[in-house]
């Protein structure tokens, strides 16, 4: 078949080759026989280093690549090699690792489609099982903590999600450094001990290093953040500032509400909650000229106001040349320079 021309062009592995290729018996899947090459040694699995044959063992099947919508499976009799380090161990295939069942180049290719997909469309997919999928992920998973380096993080982004039903989060921390951006650590629940998991892990030197963090507001993270990282600029949620000066600036509505109530005054600032929140673009233009009177009549909301349409143009503030000195997520926001003495 045209198949073996396939493989040896894009999946050729030293020291074997592909013998046969045929339909299975129930003519949905295809079987390709694998042998080693003549004059090739088996590689011992423990040390890795080449070793003479001892046996072989019963035929195994290697699940590949589906291919036109036919499974494939490579064939292969796995030697045992009688090692002088190792002893008699099972040799070391180049197209698969330990136990599994898959060949690494489908794992790869599973773990891929599966951060597209959820594992179980992915399974449905290409006619395999979730618990694949899942062996899949964590085989790559796996392989990338084995092979990462933490030499350098400047900037790391803390945040949770909410996973299963119920309040059940996990922690994710992502370094997001400029131009490069990966996931490092994910911890259960969004609690101090949780967060601390992750310093744990990087080492008092690394955690040194970091310059920026970005998360939200939410206490555990700023008291772990304030500990390990004091040396760091700490960058908040906009989203997050935004909603604890709507809550605050709402408070001052209503107490100033009950205040012009109780002194016998006009209720201006009655049925006002949202002409007070709602940015100025989105309010409709009949509440306008009632919020500019509820700003003439009192000055204890207009204060509150005032303040978050500064916060709310500062969106176009573009950074100066130098350090910032105070920054938030989603825009810089630099603080006034300092006068020259």
């Amino acid at each position: 078949m045209e198949l073996i021309r396939i493989l040896n062009h894009c999946h050729r592995h030293r020291g074997f080759v592909y013998q046969h290729a045929r339909f299975a018996a129930d003519q949905q899947s295809i079987e390709v026989d694998v042998r080693p090459r003549v004059g090739s040694a088996a590689i011992c699995s423990g040390c890795h280093q080449p070793a003479p044959g001892y046996d072989h063992l019963p035929q195994r099947r290697f699940e590949f690549i589906p291919l036109w919508g036919f499974l494939v499976f490579l064939l292969y009799r796995m030697r045992r090699v009688e090692c002088r380090n190792c002893g008699v161990v099972v040799e070391e295939v180049p197209w698969c690792d330990g136990k599994h069942q898959l060949t690494r180049a489908y794992m790869l290719f599973l773990a891929r489609w599966a951060r597209k997909l959820s594992w179980k469309e992915t399974a449905e997919s290409f006619h395999t099982s979730w618990d694949k999928v899942c062996d899949a992920v964590e085989y790559v998973v796996g392989w990338g903590l084995e092979h990462r380096t933490l030499q350098s993080i400047r900037a790391i982004g803390v945040d949770e999600i909410q996973y299963a039903k119920g309040h059940k989060y996990l922690t994710l921390v992502y370094q997001i450094d400029q131009g490069f951006t990966r996931l490092l650590w994910v911890g259960k629940e969004r609690t101090i001990e949780s967060f601390q998991g992750f310093f744990t892990v990087i080492g008092e030197q690394l955690a040194s290093q970091i310059e920026f963090v970005c998360s939200d507001m939410w206490q555990p993270y700023l008291e772990v953040i304030r500990q390990k990282c004091s040396q760091a600029l700490h960058i908040l949620d906009r989203f997050h500032i935004v909603a604890k000066m709507n809550k605050a600036l709402d408070e001052v509505r209503a107490a100033e509400s009950r205040k012009m109530a109780q002194e016998g005054h006009e209720p201006l600032l009655k049925k006002s909650r949202w002409c007070v929140l709602k940015r100025k673009k989105t309010l409709p233009r009949s509440r306008i000229s009632g919020c500019a009177s509820c700003s003439a009549t009192t000055s204890r909301p207009s204060a509150p106001i005032s303040s978050k349409k500064i916060f709310s143009s500062s969106g176009n503030i573009t950074r100066p040349p130098g350090p910032p000195t105070s920054w938030t997520s989603g825009a810089i926001k630099p603080c006034a320079p300092a006068s020259s003495p």
